[in-house]
Order: C-alpha cells, then sequence, then structure tokens
C-alpha cells in the first residue's frame, strides 16, 4: 500500500519521539520460535488499525506489521508500560517549547459514541435512544489541541468528569531555557451549559481560573461558541479516527491507549506543521 509523502513524514517525527520510551526487551535463549515483530512495524499496525477501523484481525498482512494480534498485544504492553502517557507528555513539551501551547484559555467538552457490544465504562446513552455507548472527555488549548482526553460510560453526566479531567491535566514545561515552572493550569476555561453547577464554577475559582461556562436559561450559544467551537473541531478530529467514531475494543484500558495515541497523532502533526514552516 503506497503512503503519501505526509504519512512519511508523521510517521518519522512520531518514531523519532516514541523509539527512547519503548523498553527494551531481553534477547532470546536458544534457537528456534518466531523472530519478534520490530517495534515501529508493530506501531505502524497500531495507526492502521486506529485510522482505518478495521478489526485487529484483518490487519492486512502485505502491510508488513505481522499478525493483527501482535499489533495489539503490542499496543497493550505499551499501555502498561505507560509509553503513551509518557509520549502524549512529550510532543506537548516540544509544542510547549515552539510556544504552540496556549494557555490564556482553555476549552472543555464531551461526546457520546455508540458501541453495540458492550464492555467496560458503557452505559445507555440518553442522547442515542438508549443504546449503548461511552463517552470521550476533552480538555484542549485556545488552539484546539488535546490536552488531556478521559473515558466514561454514555449515561455519565459531562459535569462529573469536570473535576478529574483538569484535576490530572498533564503538568507541561515551558519553553526551554525559560524561567518559571512547568505548569498546567489554564488562565480561562470555557465550557457550554452542561458544566453550569455552582461546584464547577467554585472549583475553578478555587484553582485561580477565570470562569466562562454558559448559564442555563440566560445566554444562548452564539456568544460563547465564538471561542468554544476549537474543542468542537478537536472531538472532530479525534472521531476521524474510525476506530474511535465508534467503539470497538471492549476494554477501558484498549480505548484509552487509542484515545491517548490520537490525541498524541493530532499534536504531532501541528508539531511536523510548525517545524516545517520554521525552515521556510
Amino acid at each position: 500500500m503506497a503512503k503519501t509523502t505526509q504519512q512519511r513524514r508523521v510517521e518519522d517525527r512520531l518514531w523519532e519521539l516514541i523509539e527512547p520510551l519503548i523498553p527494551s526487551r531481553p534477547a532470546p535463549r536458544g534457537l528456534g520460535g518466531r523472530p519478534r515483530i520490530d517495534d515501529r512495524a508493530a506501531l505502524e499496525g497500531i495507526l492502521f488499525v486506529l485510522d482505518t477501523g478495521c478489526r485487529w484481525r484483518d490487519l492486512p498482512e502485505e502491510l508488513g506489521c505481522g499478525s493483527g494480534h501482535t499489533a495489539w498485544r503490542r499496543l497493550r504492553e505499551w499501555q502498561d508500560a505507560g509509553v503513551w502517557d509518557r509520549l502524549h507528555q512529550l510532543v506537548l513539551d516540544e509544542l510547549s517549547n515552539i510556544d504552540e501551547l496556549d494557555w490564556t484559555r482553555g476549552c472543555i467538552d464531551a461526546v457520546s459514541v455508540r458501541f453495540e457490544k458492550g464492555g467496560e465504562l458503557t452505559g445507555r446513552s440518553p442522547t442515542d435512544r438508549g443504546k449503548a455507548g461511552s463517552k470521550y472527555h476533552v480538555l484542549c488549548d485556545a488552539n484546539g489541541l488535546p490536552l488531556h482526553i478521559m473515558l466514561s460510560a454514555a449515561n455519565t453526566h459531562d459535569s462529573m468528569l469536570f473535576e478529574p479531567l483538569l484535576d490530572t491535566n498533564p503538568t507541561v514545561r515551558g519553553h526551554h531555557g525559560r524561567a518559571g515552572r512547568p505548569r498546567c493550569r489554564l488562565d480561562k476555561l470555557h465550557a457550554d451549559k452542561g458544566y453550569d453547577y455552582r461546584r464547577c464554577r467554585r472549583y475553578l475559582t478555587r484553582r485561580g481560573i477565570k470562569v466562562r461556562i454558559a448559564r442555563r436559561g440566560i445566554e444562548g450559544k452564539s456568544r460563547l461558541g465564538r471561542v468554544r467551537w476549537v474543542v468542537e473541531r478537536t472531538i472532530s478530529w479525534l472521531v476521524r479516527f474510525k476506530r474511535l467514531g465508534l467503539r470497538y475494543d471492549r476494554t477501558e484500558r484498549t480505548t484509552l491507549a487509542l484515545l491517548t495515541l490520537a490525541c498524541t497523532v493530532i499534536n504531532v502533526r501541528r508539531l511536523i506543521k510548525i517545524e516545517l514552516c520554521d525552515q521556510v
């Protein structure tokens, strides 16, 4: 399968970042057995499934990525080793180093996706005729770059993940050589009426974050939407990965690993774009 130049660049930059994070494995003892699939090839298989939404067992052999079970096992292996979280953190640090993260304001929102089979963190969706599904909770900066993401059942109210999402937001270091502490706190947070609760407002005030939450029955969508559209765009970027547009994986571990990887890919693409512009 032919690959475009852009795809090759994304893979090269992504591999440059992830390679040092992958834990080494001891050399096999004795002779015999199948050789272990190269880590980069396994990553290509994972990204293929994430992008196309195909079943793990349908991963094409002609890609040279090994079997779908190998790609799935490597995804879980690296998730257990904390590779995906550290990779996401590293990419955010790289974006911060080139002043691409905008902390002046952030946006938070959630989207429900259907999951027919049922599994961990699923529930009856109130927006999809009670069908089983899950919900992705997304926090992004003013540029729409995903900072953090969490998974819940579809019948979980958006506001229930408000504090956990902000509490566990990764701490990002500043520009290299610039004085100042790493930061994880936005200056201002924009949210829709689903977060219009006193506890949400009190939480932001306690942390020194300016509150911009639409009030139910008072404010329309038009004014807040002039800023909040960036999180809607971020969600569209996420669900454009067909493995995430509908939830297929039963376990929270696998789904969360794919969500974190998707956020990383989005951020790496922005990083590549800025680096290419700087070279011109």
